[in-house]
């Protein structure tokens, strides 16, 4: 609704302009008009109809939503191409040296540079162009359609209307070409009925016909979309009248079902019939094959790139998904022969075409071969030695021999020098001598400082039985030490209960008895024994 801002209104009246609104939403009313006489659309929200309070409007209007403030500066005008202003007879003084125009220099000529130019020859002047200064706004500076001349296009009409024509023409002619030929075959020969010739003059005469008249065969007048009904509109009915209606092909309740308001039928309708004898297999079908497919893979590949870090996005920018897509498969086409190529040089071919040799087919061959009599190869086809895939027989830095053909002390090296270094250079004999010699050296040097080391006297240690688990059978103790090892144990044990007891100045005796050592195990408690609660 467009309506001016006026001042209060009563319940009835508001309730009077809601029901006017609804009817000409609906239909029922005419259209509000404003100012300049053009209708308002009813459905416009009424915060876009709404004029703001201080423009003052008396009359509803859209006018506060077009651009009311014009610049009268602004001009539509553009620049006058290729015009000239004046045409010169001679050269003047601050001219083009190449044309002779005062509009500009010889380093900005357009023209062709002249082998002499018109500074020296004073002949064929260019008249000077037409300069022009416009003020442009911000948008007009920006407008990339600005001072495009509309009637240009029409060339563009003229070539497709000729190449259509041109094609027309052609079509026709090879049409009536096929129709002479077939006509020219049945003279030659007996007719069979007067009924084909008159339907091949019917024919000729129906190619004759212009087609332009068989344009609009399936035109329709139709209303187009206009606020109060308004002007109407042509639209094509593109369904050809023989086809038979989707919800047609099968009449079972239980069949694929159609969708009356998108006129859609997405499972096939005959599932048991004949593929080849079908002629509509559902709208899903154009979903998993053609350009849907294609189109479908596209979005799949543009959302996995943009995962992984690509700047792009197929809504925003669709010819550079497209194009990275087609690299992308390019490239993968590349990876998949090369893969191939590497694989088949590798392990060769199985289904290639070429021709086994004969002396693999046949098992046959023109060497010869002698044999003894217990079947043994005696002259004609001597063994191979079977050769590794690495390098053989090779060597460096002068050796004769291969790294790995000396073994001495857990480690490898050359026999032709007897080096363990891998790529050392070979001394031959003299590294061998001279190796010896340093061997000899080494072990008598060895040998001297051995005998000129005195040995350290072997020191006994000193273990006492009574350490150990397993006490001897053969050990004495004397009775009235072991009485008083008890009791040195018994007051140690004491102190150990009560802290208090305990003396500041400890003594440590780091030498222990056996009678000590008897009875600390005769006190201990072992915690296994079943009988260590009547001890004591």
């Amino acid at each position: 609704m467009a309506t001016a801002a006026v001042a209060f209104k009563s319940r009835e009246d508001h309730r009077k302009q809601l029901e006017l609104e609804e009817a000409r939403k609906a239909g029922l009313a005419p259209a509000e008009v404003d100012e300049d006489g053009k209708e308002i659309n009813p459905h416009i929200p009424q915060y876009m109809s709404s004029a703001p309070w201080y423009l003052n409007a008396e009359r509803p209007s859209l006018k506060h939503q077009r651009k009311w403030k014009s610049d009268p500066n602004y001009t539509k005008s553009w620049y006058d191409r290729g015009a000239k202003v004046f045409q010169a007879e001679k050269y003047r003084k601050g001219a083009c040296e190449n044309c002779g125009a005062m509009t500009h220099d010889a380093k900005s000529c357009m023209e062709r540079p002249r082998k002499v130019g018109a500074k020296w020859t004073g002949k064929y002047i260019a008249p000077d162009e037409k300069i022009e200064h416009f003020e442009l706004d911000y948008d007009g500076k920006r407008d990339r359609w600005n001072g495009y001349d509309a009637a240009t296009y029409a060339h563009v009409i003229e070539r497709y209307e000729a190449r259509d024509e041109a094609r027309r023409k052609y079509l026709k002619e090879q049409q009536l070409k096929k129709l002479e030929e077939k006509n020219n075959k049945a003279d030659g020969e007996d007719r069979a009925s007067d009924e084909e010739d008159d339907d091949d003059a019917l024919k000729v005469d129906e190619a004759k016909v212009d087609e332009s008249k068989q344009m609009d065969f399936a035109k329709v007048e139709k209303r187009v979309r206009t606020t109060g009904g308004g002007s109407t509109g042509t639209v094509r009915n593109l369904r050809i009248r023989e086809d038979t209606a989707k919800y047609l092909l099968n009449l079972d309740v239980n069949s694929a079902y159609y969708d009356p308001k998108t006129r859609s039928m997405r499972e096939d309708p005959l599932p048991d019939a004949d593929p080849n004898e079908k002629f509509y297999l559902g709208d899903n079908q154009n979903r998993v094959s053609g350009q849907a497919l294609e189109f479908k893979q596209l979005n799949v590949h543009a959302w996995e790139a943009f995962e992984k870090g690509q700047d792009f996005h197929m809504q925003a920018a669709p010819s550079q998904a497209e194009l990275l897509y087609k690299s992308f498969k390019i490239n993968k086409e590349k990876l998949k022969s090369q893969g191939r190529e590497t694989i088949m040089e590798k392990y060769g071919n199985a289904a290639s075409e070429e021709e086994l040799p004969r002396e693999l087919i046949l098992g046959q061959s023109e060497r010869q071969v002698e044999y003894d009599r217990a079947g043994r190869i005696i002259k004609g086809q001597e063994t191979a030695l079977p050769r590794s895939k690495y390098e053989e027989d090779v060597y460096i830095n002068n050796h004769t021999s291969a790294w790995g053909s000396w073994w001495k002390d857990f480690q490898w090296g050359y026999k032709c020098c007897k080096q363990i270094i891998r790529n050392s250079y070979c001394t031959g004999a003299a590294g061998i001598e001279a190796a010896e010699a340093a061997g000899e050296l080494m072990k008598a040097n060895i040998a001297r400082k051995e005998a000129s080391e005195d040995k350290p006297a072997s020191v006994e240690e000193k273990r006492l039985a009574t350490w150990g688990t397993d006490v001897p059978d053969d050990l004495v103790l004397n009775q009235i030490k072991l009485v008083e090892a008890l009791k040195k144990e018994d007051e140690r044990r004491r102190e150990e209960k009560d802290e208090r007891k305990r003396k500041y100045n400890v003594k440590w005796n780091e030498e222990v008895t056996a009678e000590e050592m008897e009875a600390y195990r005769m006190k201990k408690v072992h915690h296994d024994d079943p009988m260590k609660d009547f001890l004591h």
